[in-house]
């Protein structure tokens, strides 16, 4: 192969991939195969995949196409050469209002069309669940649907013209074709159902731009596309329906279906259980249907066919709605007592009609293989998605045919949105007769006699059971974790196995997950990215040198360790947990970098009063970026404190931030809670959470520093006594983390029993006072994976005080931003968002930070002074602390 790398390097314009980082990260896409490539390709420029085509096909290496690498079929992994369009050809190109036509380029994010077309009063009417990070050449490749099929139909009834090259080199538009040998076809072949995506839709034909989406890049390279837009609602209304019996809102929904309604979506309780907070959200029921109409009326007339409703207008709470639904294939990966589920019979379809007669012999037919699953799906079109805790190794082909035997009784489609990929292509000789599927040769050779495109889907397909990736890479070295890892029974193997591949932590907007991706857009930067790295570093064939690989320690660099993925990703991958057991493993027995010994043991350095002395050192010799200055330390918040209050006891925790360099934000916080009726006591002890140590994987020592703290605060803990924590990151720790360092402590379980942060502790004691007072918040990041922002708000809410929340990492994250290496990244980070919010903020609104981290990195970078809340909510009840002189 070294020919053809050395041909693709000098022939194209754009990254070309052969290291084994690059390889491990694209050997998966969300499904349960895995196939190594040869090389990654990703062109800058239309040309540049046109040139990547033709030396893959002149050297006989197989192609396949990519997007956000999504799909849980199998369709988007291959052992030659991929070609991943969503990094540079992401662009839409024009948006023509009239004739509401768009044309993108193959990489563009759906809710990136969506965004431009807004502007016009337009949307793209197929939304997949992945719809922030799925591209529309993907969509493409698979027919993707999504919930609002109902409406508007699937994506080949929304596409208006294919952009399309042929490994040999031809290049033309679907609707002005040259002449081809298509085959001839005959409509009995096909069931007549709106989700059949199973096959290749030849009863389109002769509208060769509808029958080539979905052909999974089997046949041809989408190089752009023209599609179609429609009018978007100005409002939608939710109409959410709670029935007492588990297949009612099967039964009920083609009923429903005459009415002028935008989407049927169709929950069932286990998934509802997995969702968590979301329960209270929903009406009383054991299975749900989410209806959502342009108009209240048909929402209020869909409400009446439930015996339990509500109909939501509220546009906040409907997305907390959505969130349920579109996070449904990870919530779905974890069953209650812990097993693993996974896809691979996941997107059946039957005719609506057919659904709640299908569903219950499905259920018979879970049991029968001694399985079972967690459905959900588009049930207004017979859509049902489902992950089944399968053995792979043990009756997963039996069951699959079976259930496609099932399926087809019912007169439906092996695959109703995601396509057939390795996981179904096997089986279409069960749906189709042996007519069609020569017919499907013949289209096939039609374009790609040679066999290039992604070979082994659709025809001449792959074993539906060969490739599985937990069986042909299993793990080499040994997996049990120095962390408990309880959710995974303490098997690191099992929690990179979280990471199912839906890629959440591509998106680059909203919510918390992955900074440094969104900063790069490098995969092995995203979670997705690095639990697949991990994966691949057990298993050792691709990623080959173990606990000391560079390739995981590069990727983990810039993680942040922010926890944004642990409250993000649908199934609670905690990136920073494996970080810092990666961390512990790869420097065990070896010299660490001086950050580790000079940041991961600041608490020490700061209590032996070294910092001081010894700062310009430090920011020379140890690791610290020379762009920052150290913060000061000052006369420490325990030797200050001499009391406050009374009533009710409380311990106020002094995390070693507050206590050495902002003692202030300790005396504000005990003023407001002596005003609230407690009696705040302070230990005297040296105590730390040991943050620092586990952050840089130092885990024996983090153990050791959190089991002398919890003897220090033994007395408290023995008694009861809530632990308020006033830093965020350290607060969390002690909550969470630390019973995953030192869990079989019982003083450090019962600790994380007691701790409260601060707003959560408050909020419920303070009484309402008048004020007019505005607020811009920034939660530490910490703070947001593990305790949400509702507390913030309404503690804020109590004093008079307007608060906007901001949404995003402010980018320091700890000794992140100290280290050498890290500042630029550490800065663009804090600029996505974080940081214009603050320089564009009223000079009369307080800028609110609790993260000691986020306060300095505000101070570094705009010229307003961030205050902890509890400095916020003294100012408004007039009980200023403040540090007693010395």
């Amino acid at each position: 192969m070294t020919g053809f790398v050395e041909r693709l390097t000098l022939e194209v314009d754009g990254d070309v991939l052969v290291d084994a980082a690059s390889r491990a990260v694209y050997a998966s896409d969300a499904s349960n195969y895995r196939h190594v490539p040869t090389a990654v390709v990703r062109p800058r420029t239309t040309d540049a995949a046109v040139a990547a085509v033709g030396v893959a096909a002149a050297y006989g290496v197989p192609i396949t196409n990519r997007g956000a690498g999504t799909g849980i079929a199998g369709n988007a992994t291959g052992t030659g050469l991929v070609v991943d369009f969503s990094r540079y050809l992401d662009r839409v190109v024009s948006i023509d209002p009239e004739s509401r036509l768009a044309v993108v380029q193959p990489g563009v994010v759906l809710d990136r069309l969506n965004d431009a077309a807004r502007a016009h009063g337009l949307l793209f009417g197929p939304d997949p669940s992945t719809h922030s990070r799925c591209t529309l050449g993907g969509m493409i490749g698979n027919d993707a649907c999504g919930a609002h099929s109902v409406a508007w139909g699937k994506t080949s009834d929304n596409v208006h013209d294919l952009d399309v090259l042929l490994a040999d080199g031809r290049r033309f538009a679907t609707r002005d074709h040259p002449p081809l040998p298509l085959p001839d076809v005959d409509p009995a072949w096909f069931p007549a159902l709106d989700r059949r995506v199973s096959g290749y839709r030849l009863d389109a034909l002769p509208d060769l731009t509808r029958a080539l989406v979905g052909s999974e890049g089997t046949c041809v390279t989408v190089l752009g596309a023209t599609v179609r837009l429609v009018e978007a609602p100005e409002r939608r209304v939710l109409a959410v329906l709670g029935f007492d019996g588990p297949y009612d809102a099967a039964d009920i929904a083609p009923q429903l279906r005459e009415l002028d309604v935008l989407t049927m979506e169709g929950l069932e309780e286990s998934l509802v259980r997995a969702a968590g907070d979301a329960r209270p959200l929903l009406p009383r029921g054991r299975s749900w249907l989410f209806v959502e109409t342009a108009e209240e009326s048909v929402a209020h007339a869909a409400a009446a066919a439930a015996p339990h409703s509500v109909v939501v207008t509220d546009p906040a709470r409907q997305r907390a709605l959505w969130r349920v639904r579109e996070d449904g294939a990870g919530l779905a990966t974890r069953r209650a007592d812990g097993r693993e589920a996974w896809s691979g019979w996941e997107d059946a379809a039957v005719p609506p009609a057919r659904l709640g007669a299908y569903l219950r012999e499905f259920d018979g037919l879970l049991a029968g293989h001694g399985r079972r699953g967690v459905t959900y799906g588009h049930f207004g079109d017979g859509c049902v998605h489902v992950r089944i805790d399968f053995d792979f190794a043990d009756g997963y082909r039996e069951f699959l045919e079976d259930a496609a035997d099932l399926v087809v009784a019912h007169g439906g489609s092996l695959s109703g949105e995601h396509g057939d990929g390795q996981a179904r292509s096997e089986l279409l000789d069960r749906m189709y007769p042996p007519e069609a599927i020569a017919a499907f040769g013949r289209f096939k050779s039609a374009f790609d006699p040679r066999g290039r495109m992604n070979p082994g889907r659709i025809v001449s397909p792959l074993k539906l059971d060969a490739d599985l990736k937990v069986l042909v890479a299993p793990p080499t070295i040994p997996t049990r974790a120095t962390l408990a890892l309880r959710t995974d029974n303490g098997d690191l193997a099992a929690a990179t196995r979280r990471c199912v591949g839906v890629g959440k932590c591509l998106n680059t907007q909203g919510g918390v997950m992955c900074p440094s991706y969104r900063v790069t857009k490098e995969e092995r930067h995203s979670t997705r990215g690095r639990a697949r790295l991990l994966f691949e570093m057990l298993a050792g064939d691709v990623v080959r040198d173990g606990w000391r690989s560079p390739e995981v320690r590069e990727a983990l660099d810039l993680c942040l360790g922010c926890k944004g993925c642990k409250r993000d990703c649908p199934v609670d991958v905690d990136m920073a947990a494996y970080k810092a057991e990666f961390l512990h493993h790869h420097y065990k027995r070896r010299i660490r970098p001086s950050a580790h010994y000079s940041m991961g043991w600041l608490p020490l350095w700061l209590r032996l009063r070294l910092v001081n002395r010894f700062s310009a050192r430090l920011s020379r010799f140890a690791g610290v970026t020379p762009e920052r200055a150290l913060p000061t330390p000052t006369r420490s918040f325990q030797s200050t404190f001499d009391g406050r209050g009374t009533g009710d006891r409380v311990v106020l925790f002094p995390d070693t931030f507050t206590n050495h360099f902002e003692p202030d934000v300790g005396h504000d916080a005990a003023a407001v809670l002596a005003h609230a009726g407690q009696a705040v006591e302070v230990p005297r002890g040296a105590v730390c959470c040991g943050l620092t140590w586990y952050s840089t994987g130092q885990l024996g020592m983090a153990r050791r520093v959190l089991r002398h703290t919890a003897r220090v605060l033994r007395p408290w803990i023995r008694a009861g006594v809530p632990v308020v924590g006033l830093e965020p990151s350290c607060t969390a720790f002690l909550r969470s983390d630390a019973v995953e360092v030192a869990g079989d402590d019982p003083d450090v379980r019962r600790l994380a029993s007691l701790v409260r942060p601060f707003a959560e502790h408050v909020a419920p004691l303070l009484e309402p006072v008048a004020g007019d007072g505005s607020a811009l918040v920034q939660p530490h990041c910490h703070g947001y994976a593990e305790f949400g922002t509702s507390a913030d708000r309404e503690v804020l809410g109590k004093a008079g005080i307007d608060a906007s929340v901001l949404s995003g990492c402010c980018g320091l994250a700890g000794d992140f931003g100290f280290t050498r290496g890290n500042y630029e990244v550490s800065m663009a980070v804090g600029e996505l968002g974080v940081l214009p919010a603050v320089r564009a903020a009223d000079p009369d609104t307080a800028v609110v930070a609790d993260g000691f981290s986020c306060r300095t990195q505000v101070r570094h970078a705009t010229d307003r002074e961030p205050v902890h809340t509890a400095t916020v909510l003294a100012r408004a009840l007039g009980v200023r602390g403040g540090t007693p002189k010395a």
